[in-house]
């Protein structure tokens, strides 16, 4: 090989560490591309070109280049690391875990890594690996709000939920989002009047969820809700004029609705789930927005509200009950299903962030909005872990 080869692959090289530390991903992937076609093999230029592609997202490209690196020199933390996060985008965990522990063994002792390296165990449901790399995590640095909201999630999710509560507490006083950790904080006291839950906690749950939502409810959960919920006015056989949809997510309702409606008009506050319902055909419109204000946008009336699973995100349901009373017809009728609370509790927020509610609770705001109870009745809205996750469904109607 020539100087005058090497002189211009070193001219690429630093050109692309400089791209690459202002930013500029794409003109450092340029240069990179071109050291490597004048020094073919070489670690550090196949190191830095996966570590580049690894943070332009083109995962499989970074795993070919960062492979080949740490052949030649097992000793470069941040290819191990950008390898580690390659996998864990692939979903590749195992793969993913073992990287990443290469890379904090050499020394990279960044809390992303950390976090990634929990995420990756705990997929494997290797919970206590998961627990562990979040402890030491916090060991390096106590102060970091992210590893100890996660710490947070995993315990909850265990069960262990005192040292959730106090991981919740850490994560606020480092601040994290106070609105959402004060929502995940309740969810493990067994508060007996919880409140309601943040603005952005729906949509941002949904909105991450929205690709596959569907899939897994049906499937994986057998979701039962809005079969059971509309099967008894599908078999009236009459027409509805129009239907409101709360919470419509990807269109369930709206599509088993639609062929017996003049019109459905659907609401969510995840602009992921509005766009699938948009596209199922089903709705007249579909807004993006929460509920009350839905509710209250429009003095036409509806003959049918239905809220199928919505109301384990809301919680207290007075401000619900009185606008639905408002905007329904004479007659008009409202259907909705919720999650059964337990024995002596009216309302609940769980260590699942869903809220319960009693049958007693439903009757009261039922009398106290001027509904007349049609049926009230248990049932599985859902599975989890192969149990039914039972839910109370009800069907009232707007005094005339």
């Amino acid at each position: 090989m020539s100087d005058d080869t090497t002189e211009r692959a070193k001219a690429h090289f630093f050109a692309g560490n400089a791209h690459f530390e202002a930013g500029r991903l794409d003109a450092a992937r340029a240069d990179y591309e071109a050291a490597q076609a004048l020094v073919p093999g070489r670690p550090s230029v196949l190191a830095n070109l996966g570590v580049t592609l690894c943070r332009l997202g083109q995962w499989d490209a970074a795993i070919e280049r960062l492979d080949a690196a740490l052949l030649a020199d097992p000793t470069h933390r941040d290819a191990w690391a950008a390898l580690g996060l390659s996998r864990e985008a692939l979903n590749q965990w195992a793969g993913a875990a073992h990287a990443l522990r290469q890379a904090i063994g050499l020394g990279a002792l960044l809390p992303s890594l950390y976090l990634a390296l929990s995420h990756c165990e705990l997929r494997q449901e290797r919970w206590r690996e998961a627990l562990q790399a979040l402890d030491d995590a916090l060991e390096i640095d106590p102060r970091e709000p992210e590893v100890w909201s996660q710490r947070g999630h995993l315990l909850r999710e265990s069960g262990q939920l005192k040292e959730a509560a106090r991981s919740y507490e850490q994560a606020l006083q480092h601040g994290a989002e106070p609105a959402l950790h004060r929502h995940y904080l309740a969810s493990v006291q067994d508060l007996r009047d919880p409140p309601p839950p943040p603005p952005v906690y729906a949509g941002a749950l949904f909105d991450q969820y929205a690709d596959d939502f569907q899939d897994h409810l049906l499937a994986q959960l057998r979701y039962a809700a809005p079969e059971t919920l509309l099967k008894p006015l599908l078999a009236e056989g009459r027409r509805i004029g129009l239907v409101l949809d709360l919470g419509c997510g990807t269109g369930l309702c709206g599509r088993l609705i639609a062929p017996i409606a003049d019109a459905v008009e659907g609401v969510d506050v995840s602009h992921a789930m509005v766009e699938r319902a948009r596209a199922s055909g089903a709705y007249r419109g579909v807004v993006h927005g929460d509920l009350l204000g839905f509710l209250h946008a429009s003095q036409v009336p509806a003959d049918l509200i239905v809220a199928a699973d919505v109301f384990i995100y809301v919680g207290p349901l007075d401000a619900v009950f009185a606008a639905a009373a408002a905007r329904l017809a004479s007659g008009g009728r409202f259907a909705f299903s919720v999650e059964q609370a337990d024995p002596g509790r009216d309302l609940q927020l769980r260590p699942s962030l869903r809220y319960a509610h009693s049958r007693e609770r439903i009757e009261r705001l039922a009398a106290a909005h001027g509904f007349a109870v049609q049926a009230i009745e248990a049932g599985p809205i859902r599975h989890e872990q192969g149990r039914p996750v039972m839910g109370w469904y009800a069907w009232l109607r707007r005094a005339a």
